[in-house]
C-alpha cells in the first residue's frame, strides 16, 4: 500500500522511506511512558579513532549534537570551541552562529539539512526529548528555521562532500556519511 502511494505521489526513494517510516510508527502500539531521549555519547573507541584521524572528523547525533570530535573536526565549526559542550550542536551553530553562513558554499543545502534532519525525526520519533528541545529553540530564535521548518522538507545529507571555509586556515572538502551507532546514538560524518 505504501509503495502504490509513493508511486501515484511520485516520491523519490528519500520520501518513500520516509512515508514508509511513517507507516511503521503509526502502526505501533502507544508507549505508555515517554520516550527517552537516545544515548549522547560514543563508546571510548571511537574517541581513539577519531584521535588517530588527520582529517578533521566528528561525531553528530540524529539531533545534530557534537558527541566526539578530533581538533580539527571542531575547528570546521568556527566558534563551536567557545559553546559548553552540552550546547555543541550543529544546527544550533548553523542558524545562530552568524559567521557559519560565511563557512559553507551551498549554503542553502546546508540549512535545509539541518532542517530535514530534524523535520523527519518528528514524524517517527515527535516526543523524543533531544528533538523537542532542539526545534522550541530554534523556532524561537530564527525566523528561517521557522520558514524551512513549515515546509515539512524532510531530506537530509546521507553522504556526499562538503566545503568547509575556514578563516585564516584554508578551504577543507571532506566527506561525510551517516551511519546507525550500536549504541542507540545515531552518527554521522
Amino acid at each position: 500500500m505504501v509503495g502504490a502511494l509513493a508511486r501515484v505521489l511520485l516520491l523519490d526513494e528519500h520520501a518513500h522511506g520516509h512515508v514508509r517510516d511513517l507507516a511503521v510508527c503509526a502502526a505501533r502500539p502507544t508507549a505508555a511512558e515517554p520516550p527517552t531521549a537516545p544515548t549522547s555519547s560514543v563508546g571510548p573507541g571511537v574517541g581513539l579513532l577519531l584521535e588517530s584521524l588527520r582529517p578533521p572528523a566528528v561525531v553528530v547525533s540524529r539531533t545534530m549534537d557534537l558527541l566526539a570530535w578530533n581538533p580539527g573536526g571542531l575547528r570546521l565549526f568556527v566558534g563551536m570551541v567557545q559553546r559548553p559542550v552540552e550546547k555543541r550542536n550543529v544546527a544550533r551553530w548553523v542558524f545562530l552562529n552568524p559567521g557559519a553562513r560565511t563557512v559553507f558554499d551551498h549554503w542553502d543545502a546546508q540549512i535545509r539539512a539541518c532542517v530535514g534532519r530534524p523535520r523527519a525525526l518528528a514524524g517517527t520519533d515527535p516526543d523524543a526529548p533531544d528533538l523537542v528541545g532542539l526545534v522550541d529553540e530554534l523556532l524561537a530564535e530564527r525566523t528561517e528555521f521557522v520558514q524551512l521548518w513549515d515546509r515539512y522538507d524532510v531530506r537530509a545529507h546521507t553522504h556526499g562532500r562538503k566545503t568547509f571555509y575556514l578563516p585564516d586556515v584554508s578551504t577543507r572538502t571532506l566527506a561525510h556519511c551517516r551511519s546507525h551507532a550500536s549504541s542507540g546514538a545515531r552518527s554521522t560524518r
